[in-house]
């Protein structure tokens, strides 16, 4: 059983690493936004609201934040990254910002 784990999880590794090196982490940012918008629109449908609108967050811009409902999780990189939040604010609405964080950077090989 762990065996079968291990190589679900080093496949799943081996795919990242082909994609960012196909393609850089601005496409696979896209394509997880993408599906994330598709996640959301069901969420909001099922939640009988408006599905949310990406903006860009921008410094100073003030957010209401009352519930966190989806983050698209930032790339493992030594660099600032894309991500997104999708939140409810105090009106019930859906809003989802892109903004940039200091990416998760890993040491390799120790």
């Amino acid at each position: 059983m762990k065996l079968i784990k291990l190589m679900a999880v080093t496949g799943l590794m081996a795919a990242s690493l082909n994609v960012l090196a196909e393609g850089g982490g601005d496409k696979t940012f896209e394509r997880m936004l993408s599906a994330n918008d598709k996640a959301m629109e069901q969420y909001a449908a099922n939640q009988g609201k408006p599905a949310p609108v990406v903006k860009n967050y921008e410094y100073g811009m003030k957010l209401d934040v009352v519930k966190v409902v989806s983050v698209v999780r930032p790339q493992v990189d030594c660099a600032v990254v894309p991500t997104a939040m999708t939140y409810e604010d105090s009106q019930g609405q859906l809003n989802t910002i892109k903004y940039s964080v200091a990416g998760e950077c890993r040491k390799r090989g120790g």
